[in-house]
């Protein structure tokens, strides 16, 4: 049995419809953050990156994040919008949250080096459309649940 090792919530401003998973320092990366953003996908991963693609245009998103020891269990019982699973390298164990509107951000999402499996999920996607719409921003309507576990071969 699988299990949590890590939970953590965080905000996420997304700008332009996106916001992104990259490694802490992302100078030695051959496509950084927002190179090559596949604009309407929900979910794509670049080397050393992970991108999302939100529902709204400008707004903070909730994000839950959690680190599992294996894979992390099958969702039940919530009602996702969108769902998507990549892969995801990481050097340096330092994943920081980047905004196309602010940059990087200081939380850390904290893993090992090495290759993971990453599962988000995401539900309030209408929600934080309508208010991004009307308002121009929205603080927590979307929310995310982002799961990493070591991909073993």
């Amino acid at each position: 049995m699988t299990k949590l090792i890590r939970r953590q919530c965080l905000d996420a401003d997304v700008g332009y419809h996106s916001f992104s998973f990259q490694e802490s320092d992302d100078a030695a990366l051959p496509v950084p953050y927002p190179d090559a953003y596949d604009f309407g996908t929900f979910l794509s991963a670049h080397p050393g990156r992970i991108d999302f693609f939100s529902a709204g245009h400008t707004h903070t998103a909730a994000v839950t994040v959690e680190v599992w020891d294996g894979p992390a269990p099958e969702l039940t019982g919530t009602h996702w919008d969108e769902q998507g699973e990549v892969e995801f390298e990481s050097v340096s164990g330092q994943v920081a949250v980047w905004s196309m509107s602010l940059g990087r951000t200081d939380e850390l999402i904290v893993l090992s080096p090495g290759l993971w499996r990453v599962r988000a999920s995401c539900t309030g996607r209408a929600e934080a459309e309508r208010l991004s719409l009307e308002t121009g921003t929205a603080k927590g309507a979307e929310k995310y649940l982002v799961q990493f576990w070591p991909k073993r071969s």
